[in-house]
């Protein structure tokens, strides 16, 4: 029977048939091409999908496929081919072993996880391929690496757990070992990342949606699988990490969202090779009671420590004079965290206070922190072994500088200053020991040697001295032999065939003793060795290598012994971390006369010619500031309603409100003349425009979002500042707005501390109905063709917005100017005040306006309703009688 000789019936079987064949062997053919080297990659890459695989081959680490074009693009190098021509081809892109550190950050700030295989044996020891296997997997946001980490910014991994009632979450930087966890709504979570600021956030999969739903996309997202994300599970690595029988002792026990979301961190560790994490030594709560609340608009509108726009400059760019990186840190964890306890708030502008009026221990304690490396950082390399020999000299010197600080704090008359002294801890075994144990100026890696002092190994020593001695000894040996010999040209050398060899001249070969050894001939000369010459070679060759191995293990022991001090270490640092953050408050105090605020028990919020301290940093020098006094109260001046034209300045005056009470209550001094001030649990802002386009937001949509976020949390503690309210619609409609906003506001019975800016100068009258609202405008004084802002809030309400004289400033076309004048000067006379009666009587006669209309069907209507008895109908029923109303309507 022929191959096709078949019903044809049969044919597409017969067709698929010999297809699967083809293709299998097609793919068996594949594979047995296949290098044993890819063969390997390939076996590790399918372990790493996601990662970007450094392949180490020889001194290169290597990059294939996919893998290399990215690498290629991120990097700059140059992409090749690997097997040009072949069925195993594949773009090929690498670049020298020793440049890593160099390379690597690069890939990990594009947002790749990048898993380093390295080669776990000798190449020489080997006569197969050489075992290799992934040693560490560097991502976003889980990375020793100085190059990837920023001196003064945390680097936070954080996981995020959804249920249906609230959120968990947690962050951890590993590089300085600071674990927390919180747990509550979208609102509070949303707040939290933004502070943090996560360089990657890991997501349940089936939470993908959800996260960038409540999120957005803007963060680098890993997403892992369900089962890590169960409490059962959470509890057992959080224990077991701790070595604790529960988590009480850290008062978390009760966050359950927040504890799955904290040991899925500690299962992303393990998973991501780093398995040397001891410096974790506690998981803290962030207590949301314990802070005032922003959320994350006004995190933004206020510009703490980012803004869109690249070039401006944020209020912690401006305060910030701490002189160690863990000082930078938690100064703007402080920023992030104003405190709520007055007690604790006033603690700091005491120690604030006692240093402005002792310089000179001020300028003690700077000169020494200025001595003080990132002990967070060095215990946390430490702790996974991944420290050189000259930071280990770091950090012995950075305890040392500790000791002065420790000292002149125990002598201070200050309580919370002496207190932190008395907690610094002297570690004075662990300097003595690497004191003694390591070379004042060790060397960056320990395979460039001599990092081990002299006296630590007899062993050692010896061989050093073979190491370092050894031209004399050659030297010596040479003019011996010569000497005995009488052979004056005698010469020692060495080359890597023979090794050490004597080369005698064929003039001089009778005079070559008989225990000399004949190796080989030349033209004009003979070499030799000698039994001496090989016993020193083989002790002079092993020596370095020996020399690299003893050194090696006696670091490691060093660094293991280092490993008992973490929490010790760790204390300090936080120490030195909170003196410098106050060294710092003190600091800017001096440099621009901030004064100390006072806090009180009130509800009130006074400021005596407060400054902005962002824009008074900016001005040209010699240009003042115009300072301004803003008074707050519950009973009489709730609401200040500030008028005046654009470019006025009111809205900086609304800013600096806000700016000045978030430094008094980090517990900074702050840029006024006097301020007291109550408490202030919550700052509100809605100011400037933008818009949020990728989800389908307009400008106008955004603002409502943000307005109606303040007016759904504000309590009798809050203080809102709202910039131009209802611009994004119409004029009416905007009014109706604001002023239905600043009734509410005036009406809630927090009596939210407010400060409403606004260019409808119609506002003006709502203080005829609502006392505890209050008109202010920024004056201006009006020349004959233009306007000068003289920037000072005065009592009462500004009757223009002079925006034509704000267009002719920014440069619009004189023809644009006149017209825009006279049409102003059409409308201005047209104007009528009907629609802002209509606005007051609705205001007034909101309830019963309905009823008020000559229309017989909303009689009808009004009859229905008068005659339903709330008490006895039902919801349905009530439902049901509201469609019959509806339906009523729709026919008219």
């Amino acid at each position: 029977m022929k191959a096709f000789d078949m019903p044809p019936k049969y044919y597409k079987f017969a067709v698929l048939i010999f297809h699967l064949k083809y293709n299998n062997l097609a793919a068996k053919e594949k594979v047995v091409k296949e290098t044993p080297l890819m063969k390997q990659y390939n076996e590790i890459k399918r372990k790493y999908p996601d990662a970007c695989l450094l392949f180490r081959v020889g001194d290169f680490y290597e990059t294939f496929g996919e893998d290399a074009i990215r690498a290629s693009k991120i990097l700059g190098i140059t992409l090749t081919k690997r097997g040009a021509g072949s069925d195993t081809e594949t773009a090929l892109a690498g670049f020298p072993h020793h440049s890593v550190n160099t390379y690597l950050p690069k890939l990990v700030k594009a947002g790749l996880r990048v898993a380093i295989c390295d080669q776990l044996e000798d190449p020489k020891m080997t006569k197969t391929i050489v075992k290799r296997g992934v040693t560490e997997l560097v991502t976003p946001g889980v990375s020793l690496n100085d190059e990837v980490l920023q001196s003064k910014t945390n680097n936070f991994l954080a996981s995020v757990y959804f249920t249906s009632k609230s959120i968990g979450i947690s962050f951890l930087d590993v590089s300085t070992g600071e674990f927390l966890t919180a747990q509550g709504n979208a609102e509070y979570i949303d707040k939290l990342l933004q502070n943090f600021n996560p360089s990657e956030v890991l997501v349940p999969k089936h939470n993908k949606g959800d996260f960038k739903a409540a999120f957005g996309e803007d963060f680098h997202s890993f997403y892992l699988e369900d089962w890590i994300y169960k409490e059962d599970y959470a509890l057992e690595t959080l224990t077991k990490h701790f070595q604790t029988n529960s988590l009480k002792g850290f008062g978390i026990e009760e966050l359950k969202e927040g504890i799955i979301a904290s040991g899925a961190i500690l299962y992303y560790l393990s998973e991501t090779q780093h398995n040397r994490v001891q410096h974790i030594t506690a998981i803290q709560r962030i207590a949301e009671d314990a802070y005032v609340w922003m959320d994350r608009f006004t995190i933004r509108n206020l510009e703490l420590y980012h803004s869109y726009n690249p070039n401006a400059v944020t209020l912690l760019d401006v305060i910030d004079r701490t002189l160690s990186p863990m000082g930078g840190r938690l100064l703007k964890r402080w920023l992030a965290l104003p405190l709520k306890d007055g007690n604790k708030i006033k603690q700091r502008h005491d120690v604030v206070s006692y240093l402005k009026s002792n310089t000179e221990v001020l300028q003690s304690i700077q000169y020494q922190i200025k001595q003080i490396s990132d002990l967070e950082r060095l215990i946390s390399k430490i702790a996974a072994g991944k420290v050189s020999p000259r930071e280990i000299v770091y950090l012995k010197e950075s305890l040392d500088a500790i000791i002065p600080i420790k000292n002149l704090a125990l002598e201070s008359p200050q309580e919370a200053v002496k207190i932190i002294g008395d907690s610094l801890h002297g570690c004075d075994l662990l300097r003595e020991k690497i004191k003694t144990t390591l070379n004042q100026d060790a060397p960056v890696a320990i395979a460039k040697g001599n990092a081990i002092a002299k006296g630590i190994s007899e062993e050692l020593d010896d061989l050093r001295a073979i190491s370092t001695s050894g031209k004399e000894y050659l030297e010596g040996i040479e003019k011996r032999e010569s000497e005995r010999t009488g052979i004056s040209s005698l010469k020692i050398s060495f080359n890597n065939v023979f090794g050490y060899y004597i080369e005698v001249r064929n003039t001089h070969k009778d005079k070559v003793p008989a225990e000399w050894i004949r190796k080989q001939t030349l033209v004009s000369a003979e070499r030799y060795i000698t039994e001496e010459l090989k016993e020193y070679e083989t002790k002079i060759l092993g020596a370095e290598e020996k020399i690299h191995k003893i050194e090696s293990e006696l670091f490691e022991q060093l660094i293991a012994w280092i490993a008992t001090y973490i929490k010790p270490v760790q204390m300090n640092a936080n120490l030195v971390a909170q003196l410098d953050c106050l060294c710092s408050f003190t600091q800017l105090a001096i440099e621009n006369q901030y004064v100390c605020p006072v806090i009180d028990e009130t509800f009130e919020l006074e400021i005596k010619n407060g400054r902005h301290p962002v824009i008074e940093k900016q001005l040209p020098v010699g240009t003042p500031y115009i300072a301004n006094d803003v008074y707050l109260d519950r009973d009489t001046q709730q609401i200040i309603m500030i008028t005046g034209p654009n470019m006025s300045g009111k809205s900086a005056i609304l800013r600096q409100t806000a700016l000045i009470v978030l430094l008094a209550q980090m517990g900074s001094f702050v840029p006024a003349d006097s301020v007291r001030m109550g408490i202030i649990d919550k700052i509100f802002t809605r100011v400037g425009a933008s818009d949020n386009i990728s989800m389908g937001e307009s400008t106008f949509m955004v603002e409502m979002n943000e307005t109606a976020s303040i007016l759904n949390n504000i309590s009798d503690r809050s203080l809102v500042l709202l910039d131009e309210i209802g611009r994004g619609t119409s004029t009416y409609d905007g009014i109706s707005i604001a002023w239905a906003i600043a009734e509410f506001l005036h009406e809630h019975p927090g009596r939210a501390k407010t400060l409403f800016a606004t260019h409808y100068h119609e506002l003006n009258e709502m203080t005829e109905s609502l006392p505890r609202i209050q008109n202010y405008n920024v004056a201006v004084k009006e020349l004959k063709d233009t306007v000068l802002f003289v920037r000072k809030l005065v009592k009462g309400g500004s009757a223009h917005s002079f925006g034509i004289h704000v267009a002719k400033m920014a440069g619009m076309p004189q023809i644009v100017i006149l017209k825009a004048q006279k049409l102003l000067k059409k409308l201005e006379k047209n104007h009528s005040s009907d629609a802002l009666n209509g606005i007051k009587e609705a205001s007034d006669e909101m309830q019963m306006s309905f009823f008020n209309l000559d229309d017989p069907l909303l009689e009808e209507i009004k009859e229905e309703i008068m005659s339903l008895d709330i008490n006895a109908i039902t919801p349905v029923e009530a439902l049901m009688k509201l469609n019959e109303i509806k339906r009523m309507l729709v026919k008219k």
